[in-house]
């Protein structure tokens, strides 16, 4: 069950914050392994009743309409600051498991912010009448 009992009565927009580039050595099947790991919370978070968002769904299509990719050094002045700004508009923030320096900025700013961050899917209360 979500979030120990309790409930929210609006849906919340998460950010879900883990490894992408990390570890990955700049290898595409790495980092999509890594993608596919981060969407595998998007329906959980969803059935609950909220919406997943992942920065890379936005960073990784702004990153291509200007030819670059991932690796490329645009993308460090892309991959954060997409983040960052998604991080005006999320109501929280779920830190998966896994080395991330992305991630842990993610975190960082939420806190300053002061948005709920959750370590486990299970932490995230559900909407009023939805049980996941």
């Amino acid at each position: 069950m979500y979030g120990s009992g309790m409930t929210t009565t609006r849906p919340l927009l998460i950010l879900i914050a883990g490894p992408y580039r990390s570890g990955a050595g700049g290898d595409p099947a790495a980092m999509a392994a890594n993608l596919a790991r981060l969407e595998e919370a998007a329906w959980p978070i969803f059935a609950a009743g909220h919406i997943p968002m992942i920065g890379e769904w936005v960073a990784l299509p702004v990153l291509r309409s200007a030819g670059a990719g991932p690796t490329d050094p645009l993308a460090e002045d892309v991959l954060y600051p997409t983040a960052e700004r998604l991080l005006d508009r999320c109501d929280a923030v779920l830190r998966l498991p896994g080395e991330s320096s992305g991630a842990d900025q993610d975190v960082a700013i939420a806190e300053r912010r002061g948005l709920p961050v959750y370590y486990d899917i299970a932490e995230i209360p559900p909407v009023e009448g939805r049980s996941a």
